[in-house]
């Protein structure tokens, strides 16, 4: 039971983190069914906007996250302005091959910028208790952090939810995800919430980072690649294009693979091929997700 506790808590907070990133996805996907491969990388970059507000600036955690989270939307909607939205009306391999371009500049930006060596997140905090206290539950010792970290992904799926719900600018969000052409005739600026979409999936993302970075604390340009991966995949699974879809497939992906590692330590090394084969089985039994829909295009 307490092997099982442990495991439990560090598969949630794995599958937050997974499912921040993939409602950046999702939403994108959502608006432009574009494949935003740069996601991943855009995390990377907050995660560094973090380091060095914190090293450089002096910044406490709590506000070099925010200098970072802002820092994350803006580069999201720059990215949106700059290589997504004078392709808005070309076909969709090329913003598909757009977005992995965007996605090997920003890495070999940040090679240049911060260069390619390692550096350790743990500089950012000068009092680490908070990071090496334990808590029991049920006689399960579990890290501090671990509890952080869901409270803190809950309470941003929260925000999220009200504002894609409850606003105004969520209603436009999800009118143009059903059709743009009659929602820029109702007078809707489009690009404005799709920049405004970029930006929120964005600072999602660079959320997780700064997360994922506390508790793998190794900084480096490609870091971005494999959660952005496996975020993707997590989309995949829940539904691409569904917010509580996103959720759900991060949280689940985050449990079998911690699960996976813990009952089957055997298969360690096979955790991230694990990940693909969970892709490959969804899209062979139920392309559409767990939670997608299915649609169908006239021809």
């Amino acid at each position: 039971m307490v092997f099982f506790l442990q495991n439990l808590f560090n598969g949630i907070m794995l599958g937050g983190l997974y499912a921040l990133i993939a409602i950046g996805y999702t939403m994108v996907y959502g608006i432009l069914r574009l494949i935003n491969f740069a996601h991943g990388d855009v995390m990377m970059m907050g995660v560094y906007f973090a380091f060095y507000a914190a090293t450089l600036l002096s910044l406490s955690p709590f506000f070099s996250a925010i200098v970072a989270i802002l820092g994350a939307a803006l580069l999201g909607f720059l990215i949106d302005r700059i290589a997504y939205k004078p392709l808005r009306n070309a076909p969709r391999i090329s913003a598909l091959i757009t977005a992995i371009g965007v996605s090997f500049f920003l890495e070999s930006l940040a090679v240049v910028i911060f260069g390619a060596i390692p550096k350790s997140f743990l500089n950012v905090f000068r009092d680490r208790t908070i990071l090496n206290k334990v808590l029991i539950v049920a006689g399960a010792r579990i890290p501090l952090l671990t509890f952080l970290v869901i409270f803190i992904t809950a309470a941003i799926l929260v925000i999220l939810f009200f504002i894609v719900y409850k606003t105004k600018i969520g209603m436009a969000m999800r009118a143009i995800s059903m059709d743009i052409p009659t929602t820029a005739l109702m007078g809707v600026n489009v690009d404005a919430v799709i920049g405004f979409t970029f930006a929120l999936g964005s600072a999602l993302a660079a959320a997780s980072g700064i997360m994922w970075a506390m508790r793998f604390p190794n900084v480096h340009p490609y870091m971005g690649f494999m959660p952005g991966l496996k975020a993707f995949i997590a989309a995949v699974f829940g539904g691409i294009g569904s917010i509580p879809g996103a959720v759900l497939g991060g949280v689940l992906l985050g449990l079998i693979e911690i699960f996976l590692a813990a009952y089957f330590p055997s298969f360690m090394g096979y955790r991230d091929a694990f990940a693909f084969i969970v892709l490959i089985i969804i899209l062979l039994v139920k392309p559409s997700g767990l939670l997608g829909k299915k649609i169908t295009e006239k021809v």
